[in-house]
């Protein structure tokens, strides 16, 4: 958590506010938000620079800077990037603070808010990525962001014997997805969480590349999911209302809402838990 929907929320926010402004002033406070680097390579690679784009892969945003340079940006499990009046009390576990330019709505500064610290944020050179930044070219299919037919899916589940949950949470095959939208794929889809992804029938497999796409773009429109523990927010800091179509995340006890007969079971594999229903998704 944030997966690919709630960073998708994110850019199209960072894209409507953030680009053509200039940060004018960077201010670092926590170094292990720029491990990679250092304070004073983000200060020096941000300052002055113009917003010209923001890209996402998986569950990283990638803004493109008029200098040649860019910026990644890792939410990882409870980052935000908001969107904040200069002249209100920043919020705890501030990490990074990127003073923009003024536009039409005034001045605004774009602050990394983590309490975790586990999220990053590096600027690069994209002639240099793979150095750099090399987990990004070891992303798989962008469901949403790549071409994604059901001959690529089935390419991907045919040859392999793991476990079709753990195969789309690996981030090397499939960009984006995580727990949350892997619990409700697979339910949506009546595939088991532990069915080997190389017994999978063709039906089952174009099942399952339908409702990648269906869940993920739901989801993008309902500006992702905000749990109990209240970490996600978007741009503006407003809270995201696909958590209210969960159908088995989260819900272990509860009667199913999809048949009506089976109670969500909650399992663990790989140290991740994962929910379903025993009459809608068979062994």
């Amino acid at each position: 958590m944030p997966e690919l929907p709630e960073v998708e929320t994110v850019r199209r926010g960072l894209q409507d506010r953030v680009v053509g402004r200039r940060i004018e002033t960077v201010e670092v406070g926590r170094e292990r938000t720029v491990r990679r680097t250092s304070p004073r390579a983000l200060i020096d690679g941000l300052t002055g620079t113009t917003v010209t784009a923001v890209d996402r892969r998986g569950k990283y945003l990638v803004a493109t800077l008029d200098s040649g340079d860019a910026v990644m940006v890792h939410l990882r499990m409870s980052g935000q990037l908001l969107l904040a009046d200069p002249t209100a009390p920043r919020p705890p576990h501030t990490h990074v603070v990127m003073h923009l330019s003024p536009d039409g709505d005034g001045a605004a500064d774009l602050l990394f808010v983590d309490p975790r610290t586990f999220g990053e944020v590096v600027v690069f050179d994209p002639d240099h990525a793979a150095a750099e930044v090399p987990e990004l070219a070891r992303l798989g299919l962008d469901p949403l962001a790549d071409p994604f037919t059901v001959a690529d899916l089935w390419a991907l589940v045919h040859p392999r014997r793991t476990r079709i949950k753990m195969l789309l949470l690996d981030q090397h095959l499939i960009a984006g997805v995580g727990n949350i939208y892997s619990d409700e794929i697979l339910h949506r889809a009546r595939i088991h969480p532990d069915r080997a992804a190389d017994t999978l029938t063709r039906p089952a497999v174009r099942r399952l590349h339908q409702e990648i796409l269906d869940v993920l773009g739901a989801a993008v429109r309902r500006r992702g999911s905000t749990l109990g523990d209240g970490q996600y927010v978007d741009l503006m800091g407003g809270s995201g209302s696909y958590q209210l179509e969960h159908l088995v995340y989260g819900r272990a006890g509860e009667r199913c809402g999809t048949c009506g007969r089976g109670i969500i079971r909650r399992g663990v594999a790989g140290g991740r838990s994962y929910h379903w229903c025993p009459v809608c998704q068979r062994a």
